[in-house]
């Protein structure tokens, strides 16, 4: 039996697909994996069998990524299954930004009770409220990944033209780029010609607060900048104090603050980007699906801190092993498995970073002198026995 925590209401379309070998609760003690959407675990302890946390959605800000690593813990998110819901919110941050469609929603809550002029009045007052179309406006899409290109792709089909930058942009992704799309290497390309800007990256060292004043000065007059990725990749004081001064025409954010808030100019949405039953679906599907290949077979897919290693089931003793990225440590694990006599029919390794995964399939069982015999290499972080 697999014990499963969950963090927040995780979808049932997801938690169904578990078997019967697994009991998923909000209050499980010492689970083998956990489950989580937007609660912080920075101050969680975290039990010693635990194997694995699955954040339901693609940002993993909330969890606690080196601490995870350190202690063996498979870090997986869900890239992509909300991409569609991000999407449409994007596209309709794009059309409030132009139409002043809020203001002017809420000029019009103010005719009631004028009777029969409230046409007449309308008439008379729509003209403050007129905005640009967005057709043949260029919109600069400032990373590429799934939601990126469902962005870019969309915006070309609405007769936009588009610039996009990604210095990581793989061959399989731009294969699904709409041809039209202007690829650049140069951020500054994208500030110099986008009536429109739209922020699809991570947050890191290097992406925090990249729109600031300086990177606002070499942007068109009256640019329109969306930000459905993360709050902090925007500076506030900078996107306040640009349109105080007119030279940001509107900033439409899914992470607003309190200083953003009712501010000119600032359209505040609640974090609503994958705020869709279908998008809770998939995100929690895929969740779960990863969660349940990792336990059963060893597999890893969609990890943030260890490497993606896909693995079928097999009839042999499987054994998985966690340890740093350091020479040697590979011949060391299969001598330790040589000095019991124990056969190695299959063994992959792949490498992230800091960090690697090694899976060994054996025809007899390992012997508990050679797992003794890997705990003491150096390296060595988790050893685990499927059987």
């Amino acid at each position: 039996m697999y014990n499963i925590l969950t963090l927040n209401k995780i979808s049932e379309t997801g938690l169904c697909r578990f078997s019967n070998e697994y009991n998923c609760a909000t209050d499980v003690a010492n689970p083998d994996a956990i489950l989580v959407r937007s609660a912080s675990m920075h101050d969680m302890e975290f039990q010693s069998n635990t194997l694995a946390i699955a954040r339901a959605g693609a940002g993993v800000n909330n969890i606690p990524i080196d601490k995870c690593s350190e202690a063996g813990i498979v870090v997986f998110n869900t890239p992509g299954a909300n991409a569609n819901a991000v999407k449409e919110l994007v596209l309709t941050g794009l059309f409030l930004s132009s139409r002043k469609i809020i203001p002017a929603i809420d000029w019009a809550l103010t005719l009631k009770g004028n009777g029969d002029t409230v046409p007449k009045d309308v008439e008379k007052g729509k003209g403050a409220f007129a905005g640009p179309e967005i057709k043949g406006k260029t919109l600069g899409v400032i990373g590429l990944g799934a939601i990126g290109i469902l962005v870019a792709n969309a915006a070309a089909a609405l007769g936009m033209k588009v610039i996009g930058y990604d210095p990581f942009l793989s061959v399989t992704q731009s294969i699904t780029l709409n041809h039209h799309v202007q690829l650049t290497d140069d951020l500054n390309v994208i500030f110099a010609n986008s009536e429109y800007v739209t922020l699809h990256l991570p947050l890191n060292d290097k992406t925090r607060g990249l729109i600031n004043a300086d990177s606002i000065a070499t942007m068109k007059d009256e640019v329109r900048i969306l930000n459905f990725a993360r709050g902090e990749l925007v500076d506030t004081d900078s996107i306040l104090a640009a349109l105080e001064n007119g030279k940001v025409a509107a900033y439409v954010t899914d992470f607003p603050n309190d200083a953003v808030i009712g501010a000119p100019g600032v359209i505040a949405i609640p974090h609503l980007g994958a705020s869709t039953p279908e998008s809770e679906d998939n995100c929690a599907m895929m969740a779960v699906d990863q969660i349940a290949d990792f336990l059963e077979n060893g597999s890893i897919v969609n990890s943030v801190n260890y490497p993606a290693v896909t693995l079928t089931k097999t009839e042999k003793h499987r054994i998985t092993i966690m340890h740093k990225n350091i020479s040697g440590i590979v011949s060391k694990i299969t001598s330790a498995f040589a000095n019991e006599d124990v056969n190695i029919d299959n063994m992959v390794n792949k490498s992230k970073g800091e960090y690697a995964y090694t899976v060994i399939d054996s025809d007899t069982n390992a012997s508990p002198e050679s797992l003794e015999a890997l705990k003491k290499i150096n390296g060595i972080i988790r050893i685990r026995v499927i059987k």
